[in-house]
């Protein structure tokens, strides 16, 4: 177990790493300049006075070379110092602090919703009674799948908030305004639980597991929950570091449409005006985030099925 533990630490640190330097080689390829964008913004870009910029290049020490400021970077973050936004002036480990908390509340919310929905959809899907009501309930997945997620957040926002007013339409203003935005980025979340769960299902129904135990005079609902959900469990858990992934990139989208304040607000608005150091810090946050759902996902594999830390134990 601890080498197993050592392995998948070292994946996350790897995983950490790249994430960084990609976006950091991407971000000096782009043709404009952050500090251009901050002294014009409002202006008219030849009223742009080239020693205004040149200062301001210095200041952030965006005049030296990118190797030389690839390294301060890394070796900053490294220490949990992201430095200062170029637009704002702000402490960029200040801006996260002040936009985490609803982005977190926003997921962790939309992932319980998701859950729940996919893993019963697929339950009830698989082993529903009647033909019939199994097709039309592992149709419903498929369907929300196909659904755009602004889309869906427009149509809840035209419906619920503007015809039915029930509840509010924008804002971080308290449980209720996060009905919505919660409902929309669950949803593409629990069509790919309900979609892996229910494939997982119909495979370990036909084992030779769940037929022994059958035949030992098992009730239906122990075969179902003990032998096929758990085993069928696996595909689906593989793949949630992968939802957790998209949950922080749909995220983006739900709170631009809703207006909430969060990390994807802040991140569509980093991106736009380039200021390197507030997007650098975002894919380290999000790229440590993914990690460690990752992570923790891979120390559950074990308590399903205790073979798979032999197996990665074994030298290669």
């Amino acid at each position: 177990m601890k080498r197993y533990l050592v392995h998948r630490l070292l994946q996350a640190l790897f995983v950490l790493w790249s994430a960084y330097t990609v976006c950091f080689a991407v971000l000096y390829l782009l043709p404009s300049d952050p500090v251009s964008l901050m002294v014009s913004a409002g202006s008219e870009q030849s009223s742009v006075d080239d020693a205004q910029v040149e200062k301001l290049r210095s200041q952030y020490g965006l005049d030296r070379p990118v190797a030389v400021q690839y390294v301060d970077h890394l070796w900053h973050a490294a220490r949990g110092d992201f430095g200062v936004s170029v637009q704002s002036g702000r402490s960029v480990a200040q801006i996260f602090l002040d936009v985490l908390p609803a982005t977190l509340e926003l997921a962790a919310a939309a992932f319980a919703l998701a859950v729940l929905l996919g893993l019963g959809l697929a339950y009830w899907g698989t082993f529903a009674r009647w033909s019939w009501a199994r097709q039309v309930l592992l149709s419903i997945p498929p369907f929300w799948a196909s659904l755009p997620t602004f889309w869906v957040g427009l149509m809840l926002i035209q419906l619920v908030s503007f015809r039915w007013g029930l509840l509010p339409a924008t804002g971080n203003d308290g449980s209720r305004s996060l009905l919505l935005p919660m409902i929309t980025l669950a949803l593409p979340t629990a069509a790919g639980i309900a979609q892996v769960f229910a494939r997982g299902l119909r495979a370990t129904q036909a084992e030779h597991y769940v037929t022994t135990a059958a035949a030992k005079g098992a009730s239906p609902q122990r075969v179902q929950l003990r032998h096929c959900a758990r085993n069928a469990a696996l595909p689906a858990l593989t793949l949630a570091g992968v939802w957790a992934g998209n949950l922080l990139a749909g995220s983006v989208v739900v709170e631009t449409v809703f207006s909430r304040t969060g990390v994807g607000r802040t991140t569509a608005t980093a991106v736009s005006t380039q200021d390197i150091p507030v997007v650098l810090g975002l894919v380290i946050l999000s790229s440590a985030l993914f990690t460690v759902v990752n992570l923790a996902v891979d120390l559950t594999y074990p308590l399903l099925d205790p073979r798979i830390v032999s197996l990665a134990a074994e030298p290669r």
